[in-house]
């Protein structure tokens, strides 16, 4: 195992900077998530520490070793992707053993290996399948499997759940967790779904545009967003962020203010917090709450109330924010203010 590090990393292809002075540490067994939205650069950052991308500018290590120029089979890494790119006409411990075999590996140890894999993925009673006898669920734990048996320095691993339905998925990453808690290897995991980064990752790195934009556990994100496009991408549903002088007393034209659903909550009398009134315009009944769409001065807003408080369309709600709970954001640089 060993730590990761990004210095000052940017890719150009032609003239866009699809990565700009990308600059991150990994520490030895986290495991770190890359997220934004699709462009924003961290496919090709993960890309680029496996070497099937060439770094125009700046240094990736691995522990040490500066791997610029070191061929993607030398650096000592293991990639998860999106397509499980399995061997149709091998059985789950010859596509295992595949790898080793290749790097010939005594055959006493691939099995050793290919056996522990097996038992840690729950894949011992497929050992002798073929893919096309597995789910969808199981095809994914055998290229996890393929990776662990590469006992390698870091995992990289590319939007692996996204071939998988709701369901799955959510399995299927607790035991990601699972397995990267108990092998304890260096983990560098991209995905698009802030869900998945927030239930995931030990810290998280948030990219625009090839950018850097935060970097922080999921607790720091959600509470403590340094810019706007933090705020509304980390959270779900995402924040609200309204022009500040929507909230009367809370800023001028100059600011924006964000608040989360979660904290708005019926006023029922309460001087406490920031009171405003709104206009239910939609409720989406969830079971244990409901996510009620509500306008105010022509702007969207949405809280999630208890289901006890009955709502509909067309009534007028009063409500009210705490004030600690509540974000500035300068209107033009879209950077966090004090409050």
């Amino acid at each position: 195992m060993a730590n990761v590090t990004y210095d000052h990393v940017t890719k150009s292809f032609g003239d866009t900077a699809a990565v700009k002075d990308f600059l991150l540490e990994v520490a030895d067994g986290e495991f770190m998530v890359l997220v934004g939205p699709s462009g924003c650069g961290k496919s090709t950052a993960l890309r680029m520490l496996a070497g099937l991308e060439k770094v125009s500018d700046g240094r990736i290590l691995i522990g040490d070793r500066v791997v610029n120029n070191i061929a993607p089979q030398h650096r000592d890494i293991a990639m998860v992707f999106q397509s499980y790119a399995l061997y149709p006409h091998m059985t789950v411990y010859d596509n295992l053993a595949f790898g080793l075999r290749n790097q010939k590996v005594p055959r006493k140890e691939i099995d050793g290996r290919v056996q522990r894999a097996a038992k840690i993925l729950d894949l011992t009673p497929l050992i002798k399948r073929k893919p096309k006898q597995l789910s969808g669920g199981q095809r994914q734990r055998v290229a996890l499997g393929r990776a662990i048996v590469r006992e390698p320095e870091a995992f990289l691993m590319n939007e692996p759940l996204s071939n998988l339905d709701a369901k799955l998925r959510a399995q299927t990453r607790a035991e990601i967790l699972k397995l990267q808690q108990e092998l304890k290897t260096t983990t560098i995991y991209v995905t698009h779904d802030q869900v998945e980064a927030m239930t995931m990752g030990d810290r998280i790195a948030v990219m625009k545009l090839g950018v850097l934009q935060q970097v922080g556990s999921p607790e720091e994100l959600y509470r403590d967003p340094r810019n706007v496009f933090v705020a509304g991408f980390i959270g779900s549903p995402a924040m609200n962020l309204v022009p500040a002088d929507v909230l009367d007393g809370v800023g001028g034209k100059d600011r924006i203010a964000g608040f989360r659903p979660e904290h708005v909550d019926l006023a029922n009398g309460r001087p406490e917090g920031v009171a405003f009134e709104a206009r239910v315009e939609v409720v989406e009944y969830l079971g244990d709450e409901q996510l009620v769409h509500l306008t105010r001065k022509d702007t969207a807003i949405q809280a999630k109330l208890p289901v006890e408080a009955q709502v509909g369309a067309g009534q007028d709600l009063k409500l009210t924010v705490p004030r600690d709970k509540l974000l500035l954001f300068d209107a033009q640089t879209e950077q966090r203010v004090p409050n």
